[in-house]
């Protein structure tokens, strides 16, 4: 295929901002790295949304009072130690000291309660349900943390990265409304890179924190996010040396196996294990026929998701039973024991259940008509959208696309509820409290509240085993809990799950110690060097 001619703006970058690759043998060396980021974030406040995009970008601005490493252990970040109280109703945090804000002030911690306490358990689409059982934050002294705890809720400790929970300074983010920030789009926080300007439509440029807390880290000089619509054009870059990361979809799938033959690439699917993402076909169960499950059902059997994973995704992922990821298996919380949709005879059983429950094939063929909004994210989900209209027309379902911007997408998916179907996919993150529940509880289902329960399907039994699941320290009975929520949600089938989605991050091999962390492109790259 031939490939569009590179924009001069890419070769002029390297100019402009000096990429210095060059370092002596051994050495960590700096320079630039241009990170491909598809599609250009909405905004840059991680603590009103969690769309991929601006997290990958904040991620290296903020610090948060944890990382995590590649066993998803946590580890010493703004706190330097934490400790949990016997009856599990208390977390305490020290933070190290010296650490400073982008503009120089200090870090303390009337900081930290007011980033968990005014923004996160307020704004961020996941904190007021991680946060749910934090009653009162107190702060003895600037350097010490106390969470005080309604329940105990042993997920929480996996929930301070600065991608979930990023630490806010208040004295630039505590003065009007957070909702509507001046510093939303020119974000300030502690983490090892700064940043300096966003050109719309072009790029995003972070430089080196000098001042950082970790001795002689950050490594690179700058991280300049940069944005290509075409898929051909990003992929042409990589190729060149004109671009040295992409992740989470930015590179096409079908891209990613001939650029692992490049010798100066290497593509890896590590770095998500802290994510799991989970593809889906969300349904407005608000409308008619979409409230009635007998609907919802025969969708689900019409949908070959093996066909999706290796036409759409080129073999990236496997089948998805729910909402929940079968990477939780090994801890016991997973169970493939629910309705299966993926059959042999799927548009068999879908029209035989579509007619028993009088939706009958119109002279056209028809039975009714949906629109399908696709996720603005990439080709993928666009083909997903035609796929979508091919599979249900099979059982009499006439399916027309619509396609807007992101930010269109997310006010019509989740502030005006003004759909029929659509695509999207929910990370699981660390534990199903923190990543699942959002799908499916009803407490979720908020106005503007993005990236939660968008269906607007409600239940009161899900709610009622997802509370208990929450509290429940016995790692057999939580197992149970969640084991019988998911049977009922697969019976319901509030949403098409289609696939665990693998993504292919592509990384030039000038980079090193770049995935890290099991939030792969969601960390904060101060350990990325040159060699």
């Amino acid at each position: 295929m031939k490939r569009p001619k590179l924009t001069g703006f890419l070769f002029g970058l390297v100019a402009v901002i000096g990429l210095a690759l060059a370092q002596p043998a051994g050495a960590k060396g700096g320079g630039t790295m241009v990170m491909l980021v598809q599609p250009e974030p909405p905004s840059l406040a991680s603590y009103l949304s969690t769309s991929g995009p601006i997290g990958m970008v904040t991620s290296k601005v903020f610090d948060g009072l944890l990382e995590y490493d590649l066993d998803l252990q946590p580890q010493p970040g703004l706190a330097e130690s934490w400790t949990l109280s016997d009856d599990g109703l208390t977390l305490t945090f020290k933070l190290r000291q010296g650490v400073v804000f982008h503009d120089g002030k200090p870090l303390t911690a009337e900081d930290v309660r007011f980033s968990i306490e005014d923004a996160a358990k307020v704004t961020h689409p996941r904190g007021p349900n991680t946060f749910k059982s934090v009653t009162a934050i107190e702060t003895p002294d600037d350097h010490t943390v106390v969470l005080k705890l309604e329940k105990p809720a042993p997920y929480m400790i996996m929930a301070f990265s600065s991608y979930e929970t990023p630490i806010l300074p208040k004295h630039i983010y505590g003065t009007g409304d957070l909702r509507a920030h001046p510093n939303a789009n020119k974000p300030i926080g502690s983490g090892p890179f700064k940043f300096v300007e966003w050109r719309k439509g072009t790029l995003i440029r972070l430089d080196k924190n000098e001042n950082y807390w970790k001795e002689g880290q950050p490594y690179l000089d700058r991280i300049v996010a940069r944005f290509i619509p075409d898929a051909s054009t990003r992929t042409a870059a990589l190729e060149k040396g004109e671009a040295h990361f992409a992740a989470m979809g930015a590179v096409p799938f079908n891209d990613a196996k001939k650029l692992a033959a490049n010798a100066d690439l290497m593509v890896t699917t590590k770095g998500h294990e802290m994510i799991s993402p989970v593809a889906e076909i969300l349904l407005n169960t608000r409308r008619a026929p979409l409230n009635d499950a007998n609907v919802r059902r025969a969708i689900a059997y019409a949908i070959d998701r093996q066909f999706l994973i290796d036409n759409i995704w080129f073999g990236y992922g496997k089948p998805a039973t729910g909402p929940m990821s079968s990477n939780f298996e090994p801890g016991g919380l997973y169970t493939s024991d629910v309705k299966t949709y993926q059959v042999e005879n799927g548009v068999e059983i879908a029209n035989k259940i579509l007619d028993e429950a009088g939706y009958k094939k119109g002279a056209d063929g028809f039975r009714f008509e949906l629109m399908h909004d696709s996720l603005p994210y990439g080709q993928e989900w666009t083909r997903l959208g035609e796929y979508i209209a091919q599979a249900l027309g099979k059982i009499g379902i006439k399916v027309t696309i619509r396609q807007e911007d992101v930010a269109r997408w997310l006010k019509r998916t989740y502030t005006d509820n003004d759909f029929d179907t659509t695509g999207n996919y929910l990370y699981n993150l660390s534990d199903p409290v923190v990543g699942v529940h959002r799908a499916v509880v009803s407490e979720a289902i908020v106005k503007g509240r993005v990236f939660s329960n968008g269906s607007g399907w409600s239940d009161p039994r899900v709610d009622d085993l997802l509370a208990k699941a929450t509290v429940e320290a016995d790692p057999k009975k939580r197992s149970g809990f969640y084991a019988e929520a998911l049977k009922i949600v697969a019976e319901e089938q509030p949403i098409v799950w289609t696939h665990e989605m693998n993504f292919p991050t592509v990384i030039n091999n000038k980079f090193k110690d770049v995935i890290v962390s099991p939030l792969g492109v969601y960390s904060n790259f101060d350990r990325v060097h040159t060699e």
